[in-house]
């Protein structure tokens, strides 16, 4: 699979979020990644629907929305409406995965399943047939601009067999810690799709820092 690249919006600058948005896009990014945290699932509050909604009309990227909260059923359908394009869900933010799955492609999303440092791989391993996408969280969510966390190599690893012996087409996104270097060995554990906050939002330039994930430079 081609390498893809997932700004995150929460390392951008929020006084200006459509010049942003528009920066990346024009400089190669594939999806625009969207945090939205509750103060509760994990120790921070970013924004909810409304946001969404609004940059919407701003760009063609899918928008790649990763949901921090807890429960995350009541909100589905929101977040559907306001431009999602992918949904991904914590193992540990509802009772039932595979409902919670079966909701968000019923909504015409793609579903994800969000794997945390300390969630064993075995929570995906029953639910392969309803995932468009893996995130394995390199850092602990929360907060941007943490440092990789090593040991999740070997869980990128252990998804990417899991996927391979399902036979799907499902892509394998990191989030945490990423920049060229984390991104490189991150490839070789297996991984295809990076989401990047600070190490894109906070370089000099947008395209070369996107084109570095890739290995293209």
């Amino acid at each position: 699979m081609p390498i893809l690249v997932a700004p995150s919006l929460l390392a951008a600058d929020f006084t200006r979020l459509a010049d942003e948005v528009a920066a990346v896009e024009q400089a190669g990014a594939d999806w625009l990644h969207l945090d939205v945290m509750d103060g509760r699932f994990v120790p921070n509050i970013s924004f909810g629907p409304v946001v969404v909604k609004a940059l919407r009309p701003l760009t063609k990227m899918p928008f790649d929305v990763h949901l921090m909260i807890a429960p995350a059923d009541p909100y589905l359908a929101a977040f559907a409406e306001a431009g999602a394009d992918h949904l991904l869900v914590h193992p540990e933010a509802g009772p039932h995965l595979h409902r919670t799955l079966q909701a968000i492609r019923a909504l015409g999303c793609r579903a994800g399943v969000v794997l945390n440092p300390a969630t064993p791989v075995e929570h995906v391993a029953t639910v392969l047939d309803l995932l468009d996408i893996v995130l394995v969280m390199s850092v602990n969510p929360g907060f941007g601009g943490q440092k990789f966390i090593d040991s999740q190599l070997a869980k990128i690893a252990a998804v990417r067999a899991m996927i391979a012996a399902s036979g799907r087409d499902i892509r394998l996104e990191v989030d945490g810690g990423i920049d060229a270097a984390t991104a490189r060995r991150c490839i070789a554990a297996g991984a295809d799709t990076f989401v990047a906050g600070t190490s894109v939002f906070h370089s000099g330039d947008y395209r070369a820092a996107i084109a570095g994930l890739r290995g293209d430079s």
